[in-house]
């Protein structure tokens, strides 16, 4: 039986250590050391793709040890299904139309508020390594980032730095990417080829130590203290799926069944993977995996080195990607759309005594993530917070308002999306002709809706628009909402404009190159 503590027992306890006692009231009297942060991002892993996500094809040892050390947002959903605008989005903390960047090739206006720079102004270091999509090369003091190691500055460095060991005889390896300029079957990589490294020799590997040397310099001991924010941002698993040699032989391609196509996909799969076989197919998604199996394991040592270093119990740790992926659903190898595969990704938030191990299944956004940063660290507030603090759920407490929806879009190709519990909504100009590669049978088929019940048709197969208008009506209205809320030119909203013109009027990307004439 416990033994019960009295009001009596607990003041002689006390009296008889009055030197832990002034130790407890010193401790409380000093300023606390500001934590530390650690962002670690992907490219292109897609929410499905995880142990902890229920799926037992994955191996992500290290990132389901991560969830189950922290809290993972299981409904957690990007704002724009593609790289740039995604990743934008998540520095500036604002939708990406009002970040001003929603197409690949825009680069992010230097005089945008970020995280980095609030760090700063925190009085934090901050540094970056790794594939960040900036447009701009790598310097410092970019956007915030005292050190900016992004992906010119890592692929220049590796190949001064690295010197490959020779692989074996006999083993073959894929050849120089070429998207769009090869058949879809050689760049995205269904012979599931390994990349022509060793793991040691790898640009992940070197990335993920990169990160690591910055921890090995930045522990209290060698800052006086000094607070750190690291972004350690990697390649995988984006297509062509890179991973070394000693891989090759993970994942047998026909364990592997193949995402069916239902028959509204016909016409708008997009020509370049009409050619594939059911055999590339699964080789393609195989590669995916192993892609990911190694992009973990560069996760796991970056942790380990946290840990190592004794820097994990001070340290907020995010990992995230910056959208999802089709692996065959609805014919589809790529984002670029507002199916479900592109638009859950995976979040998971730890930080050892301030939050919650569990799992949230609440909708969440991109946008929430800045917004939960800067409540969590104590940082000066982003001048513009399109999102909301994730903060309750992580201290277990219930959220005030939890989304009743997920807004996303992807403006290239004048689209938009809207997601609650029971419904999907996609409204779309059908006016442009996308620049992206991923051109269909009708590039310019006009406006048009489409509604999912998520309940019935979890795959996104049967549009239902036609049966429920009140619900169209409905999402609608939320869509438009969303974007007069935050799009930086509402007031030039043409006045008697119908809803649907009004939506085509904030889906034209203002960042885009003019289209040139066939």
């Amino acid at each position: 039986m416990a033994s019960r503590i009295t009001r009596r027992s607990a003041l002689a306890g006390l009296a008889a250590a009055p030197t832990v006692l002034s130790e407890s009231v010193a401790a409380q009297t000093r300023t606390p050391r500001k934590p530390n942060f650690l962002f670690i991002l992907a490219d292109d892993h897609a929410g499905y793709v995880l142990g902890c996500d229920g799926n037992r094809m994955a191996s992500t040892p290290n990132l389901d040890r991560l969830a189950s050390e922290g809290t993972r947002f299981a409904a957690h959903h990007c704002n724009s299904p593609v790289c740039t605008p995604s990743r934008q989005s998540i520095l500036t903390g604002q939708m990406p139309h009002a970040a001003g960047v929603t197409v690949l090739t825009t680069a992010l206006s230097q005089d945008k508020p970020t995280l980095a720079k609030q760090f700063q102004q925190a009085g934090y270091s901050t540094a970056v390594f790794g594939k960040m999509h900036f447009n701009h090369p790598g310097e410092p003091g970019l956007h915030g980032f005292d050190i900016a190691k992004t992906e010119d500055q890592i692929a220049k460095d590796w190949r001064a730095n690295v010197k490959p060991h020779p692989l074996p005889a006999g083993v073959k390896t894929k050849p120089t990417w070429q998207p769009f300029k090869d058949p879809a079957r050689i760049w995205l990589n269904a012979e599931k080829l390994p990349y022509p490294r060793f793991d040691a020799d790898m640009t992940g590997t070197y990335i993920g130590g990169q990160a690591i040397d910055y921890l090995e310099q930045h522990t209290p001991d060698k800052t006086g203290g000094k607070p750190f924010a690291l972004w350690t941002s990697f390649q995988e698993p984006h297509s062509p799926y890179d991973f070394p040699a000693e891989d090759r032989a993970r994942f047998d391609p026909a364990r592997f069944p193949v995402p069916r196509v239902g028959p509204e996909d016909a016409w708008q799969i997009p020509l370049i993977f009409r050619d594939l076989t059911d055999d590339e197919k699964r080789g393609i998604i195989a590669a995916y995996y192993t892609s990911v199996a190694f992009l973990d394991r560069n996760v796991g040592r970056v942790l380990d080195a946290l840990k190592r270093l004794n820097l994990e119990e001070d340290t907020f740790v995010i990992y995230m990607a910056d959208h999802g992926y089709d692996l065959g659903q609805h014919g589809r190898f790529e984002k670029h759309c507002g199916y479900e595969p592109s638009l859950r990704i995976p979040l998971i938030m730890r930080y050892p005594g301030k939050v919650r191990r569990g799992v949230v299944n609440d909708l969440t956004e991109h946008i929430d993530v800045p917004a939960t940063i800067v409540d969590m660290l104590g940082l000066p507030a982003l001048p513009v917070l399109h999102g909301q603090s994730l903060r309750p759920y992580l201290e277990g407490r219930t959220m005030a308002k939890p989304r009743d929806h997920i807004f996303s879009e992807y403006l290239e190709n004048e689209e938009a999306f809207i997601k609650t519990k029971e419904w999907k909504y996609i409204f779309c100009s059908g006016r442009r002709a996308r620049q992206d590669g991923y051109e269909t049978d009708r590039p310019t088929p006009g406006r048009y809706r489409r509604l999912y019940n998520l309940q019935n048709d979890p795959g996104e197969f049967t549009d239902v628009a036609a049966k429920h208008p009140e619900i169209v009506d409905k999402l609608s209205a939320m869509m438009l909402a969303r974007f007069r809320a935050t799009h930086p030119e509402r007031a030039a909203e043409p006045s008697g404009a119908s809803r649907d013109e009004a939506l085509e009027f904030y889906l034209k990307p203002r960042d885009a190159p003019p289209i040139k004439a066939a």
